[in-house]
């Protein structure tokens, strides 16, 4: 059989895809791309994952040069630099379209369990991974249970060669706080919601559903930072909406501190070696080393505007950790225009650096504090158990034990951020975040184009699990967190796109000349081709 003949038959396999959202729409234009034919399973009526549930005021959170599709700009009738969410989802449904994907597409599905059907011969002990697809006729695949919303309630099982998963981290699962000697939700007297409850609600029904409700925002992240914005604008001076903030981040105001685009300090290829990176040899940790005071420098250089500019001493909201730290566990946000404005005028009250020890009938009850915060309303943005959805879409616990991990302050292992070595035809897109998910789930979603097109192969299981042992030191030795459990690439992207170049055989080094090559922010038009 000829290798073109081989290509023919492998292409006749048949690849499942978890989700609808953007990685997964990526995955199935590049599987298509290399002349495979994805079924998509999408649990909701539409395409876009959480951009189809977001809420109404929030703005993408990086410039769009830096978040849009290699190979389908933006149009030019987009002119700001952080478009609104609905033009964001309307950006894909665009790009969903342009490249019919839609029709391989099954909405309204939901994947209710994976299950694997292992080869009688295969050996767990082994150390290779194996190809992306099993030679066996009738073992080596994987069952996908679906159940279908419409027209009727239906379920079915699929039975596919490879699972791209891509569900994402932030839906579905909410995090809910929980407090010992009766002191949940249900002790309190009024509502408790998540932000993903408040996310579904059109901007009309949210405004009316807390218009005249002293309202409490548990969390300081994107989305309890937008509620709160929400909740001021409607309700004012008059009940002003408190949130309650652990943590303090390094909030930007904007893209641009000082008048220095971000990107030439944290997203081009001399600023990471001024971080230590996994893998890296002994001269790059010595320059690591070396210029460790001009990474300090960065860090405190773009601490100094944000201070400036948001007034954090004056609110007492200076965080206690760099913004390197913040980068690196993708822990920023853009604030809205004004917020610090509300703060100022009473419509915001800020509750800083304190402690939740349960709810009581008024409210919420803080740690050393008598009085609890009075409230009708409890929004708790409190974000999303990302692990434990991923982990309870597999049957077998001997995988749900694989993303769980056994060490609890580790992250999913996952080689290239896309494949657990201990678990065959299987690859994970968009769990692992940047500072730019859509630029860094594309990139993704070409390599694993690449592997089951047989360009390249995987290295052995241990060699993936040093490499993924490597990358989870690097991910704790500059998160903020010493429990970090999160993936986050954000401050070695060009590193971590490089490996996967290199395994593509691509040449990593995408720019012209010297100064651009090492000091221009790399974004994702320098992929394009």
């Amino acid at each position: 059989m000829s290798d073109f003949d081989g290509r023919e038959n492998r292409k006749k396999e048949v690849i499942g895809i978890v989700g609808a959202g953007i990685s997964g729409l990526l995955a199935c234009k590049y599987c298509l791309s290399k002349g495979f034919d994805p079924i998509v399973f999408e649990s909701e009526s539409g395409v876009g994952g959480v951009w189809s549930k977001t809420i109404g005021s929030t703005k993408l959170q990086t410039p769009k040069p830096l978040y849009q599709f290699s190979d389908y700009p933006w149009p030019d009738s987009v002119t700001e630099l952080f478009p609104h969410q609905q033009t964001v989802l309307e950006y894909i449904e665009s790009y969903a379209r342009h490249f019919d994907l839609v029709r391989h597409i099954q909405f309204n599905s939901k994947v209710l369990s994976l299950s694997y059907d292992e080869d009688d011969n295969d050996d767990s002990s082994g150390d290779l991974w194996g190809e992306p697809f099993s030679s066996s006729s009738n073992k080596g695949k994987w069952n996908v249970n679906v159940q279908h919303t419409t027209p009727t309630l239906s379920t079915q099982v699929y039975e596919v060669d490879f699972v791209i998963v891509c569900v994402g981290r932030f839906s579905q699962i909410p995090n809910i706080p929980e407090f010992l000697g009766n002191k949940g939700p249900e002790a309190f007297e009024g509502e408790v919601i998540h932000s993903m409850d408040y996310s579904k609600m059109d901007p009309k029904t949210a405004a009316n559903f807390v218009k005249g409700k002293h309202v409490a925002v548990v969390g300081f992240q994107k989305s309890g930072i937008d509620i709160a914005m929400e909740c001021s604008t409607v309700n004012g001076i008059e009940r002003p909406c408190t949130v309650v903030v652990r943590t303090p981040h390094w909030n930007l105001p904007d893209f641009s501190p000082w008048g220095f685009h971000l990107g030439y300090l944290y997203m081009n290829r001399f600023s990471e070696l001024l971080v230590h990176k996994p893998g890296e040899g002994l001269l790059l940790n010595l320059l690591a080393t070396t210029l460790s005071p001009l990474r300090w420098a960065f860090s405190k250089f773009v601490e100094s505007y944000i201070k400036r500019k948001n007034r954090l001493a004056q609110h007492g909201m200076v965080p206690e950790h760099s913004f390197l730290n913040d980068l690196s566990s993708c822990s920023l946000s853009v604030l809205p225009d004004g917020f610090y404005d509300r703060v100022e005028e009473r419509s915001i009250k800020l509750i800083k650096k304190v402690e939740i020890v349960g709810f009581c009938k008024e409210g919420i009850l803080l740690k050393g504090q008598a009085e609890p915060i009075k409230s009708d309303l409890v929004i708790l943005a409190t974000g999303f158990r990302g692990i434990d959805k991923l982990k309870h879409i597999f049957e077998s616990p001997k995988y749900q034990e694989f993303i769980a991990g056994i060490d609890d302050s580790a992250a999913v292992p996952l080689y290239r951020e896309c494949i657990h070595p201990g678990i065959p035809q299987l690859a994970i897109i968009g769990f692992s975040e940047s500072i730019t998910s859509l630029y860094t789930s594309e990139i993704r979603c070409r390599w694993l184009a690449e592997l089951l097109d047989g360009k390249f192969k995987l290295p052995s299981i241990k060699m993936m699990e040093k490499d993924t042992a490597e990358w989870d030191k690097y991910k704790k030795r500059y998160s903020y967190n010493k429990y970090y459990r999160g993936s986050c690439i954000a401050a070695l992207h060009v590193w971590h796109n490089d490996q996967l170049c290199k395994d593509m055989g691509w040449n990593p080094k995408r720019k012209k000349g010297f100064w651009a090559e090492w000091f221009e922010p790399y974004g994702p038009m320098d992929y394009t081709g």
